[in-house]
């Protein structure tokens, strides 16, 4: 059988780490493409991986990375504009540069990664919207086989979602005012996620498919950081906003270092992050539960 080698882009991040672990565990060879290679030498410990530099967003570049490759995994995405990276440029045109550049260099299989509700023209965030518009391109060009995964907020080790709150927490005088503290969601173990792309690359009926992938419970986001405080041991009042409140403070926080909360974080929060149909089901896997995973990785960190 010819082997099948895998491009990723995006697979130095928290999800690409756990992916590739998945993969090679199932036999696959990963090319990992990044700008600085020297800095993700850990990604080598893993067999049958190769890091290769190379700046996606130069056509001839990506089409050279992408050579030799059968199938590529598309995990790049950024929660906050910055300088050097808008929701366009990230979500949208590295899509457009991937459609053309991909069928030049043999790809005839395309895993792609968008958000829950993700909605070009619906939907209520910048965010939401570019992962819309490039989640349809995707899907538009006939060239490659392409099956999109859109999930809740995702959870594991390494998280930006528990580890995040985590260190606010921490840092907070056992008071912290929330932000859209009724928003809904429910959280996904990204060992699942990853499980359902292995899944779907060996289900030739996957292809055309956009699933929506959830765990096995909904919480509120104050449920959520009251669970995280838990966790690490240090009780804390969270105080839900109102929605003048909750707008203010994006607008107030996207401007400190780091956009802790940002306007555009406060709209996607209008959007329970809850799913209709969970498709780990038809994968047959169980959706990891929050409490067999969090409560570790947490209390690990805890000082």
């Amino acid at each position: 059988m010819k082997e099948n080698r895998i491009c990723i882009l995006g697979g130095t991040g928290f999800v690409g780490h756990h992916l590739t672990g998945a993969l090679t565990s199932a036999g696959y060879t990963c090319r990992i493409l990044t700008r600085r290679a020297e800095r993700h030498r850990d990604l080598r410990l893993y067999p049958r991986v190769e890091l290769r530099e190379a700046d996606l967003f130069d056509r001839g570049a990506l089409a050279a990375g992408l050579g030799g490759c059968q199938t590529v995994v598309n995990l790049v995405g950024i929660l906050n504009e910055g300088r050097a990276a808008s929701f366009r440029r990230v979500h949208v045109e590295l899509v457009e540069r991937l459609v053309e550049a991909g069928p030049e260099a043999g790809i005839d299989r395309y895993l792609h990664m968008s958000a829950l509700h993700a909605d070009a023209k619906a939907g209520s965030s910048a965010y939401l919207r570019t992962k819309g518009e490039g989640e349809d391109l995707a899907h538009a060009q006939g060239a490659m086989a392409t099956t999109s995964f859109r999930p809740s907020v995702i959870f594991g080790r390494g998280d930006s979602f528990f580890n995040r709150f985590a260190g606010l927490l921490r840092l907070s005088p056992r008071v912290m005012p929330l932000a859209c503290p009724q928003a809904r969601f429910a959280p996904v173990y990204v060992g699942d996620v990853a499980a359902m792309m292995v899944w779907a690359l060996r289900s030739p009926a996957s292809a055309g498919q956009r699933y929506d992938l959830c765990g096995p419970r909904v919480f509120t986001l104050k449920e959520l950081v009251e669970y995280t405080a838990r966790s690490i041991g240090r009780p804390t009042r969270v105080i839900g906003l109102g929605d003048r409140a909750s707008r203010l403070q994006g607008r107030v926080l996207q401007v400190l270092p780091g956009a802790p909360f940002t306007l555009d974080n406060y709209l996607s929060l209008q959007t329970d992050s809850v799913c209709r149909h969970n498709a780990l089901a038809e994968a047959g896997i169980a959706p990891t539960d929050i409490d067999a995973v969090v409560p570790g990785y947490l209390r690990r960190t805890a000082h």
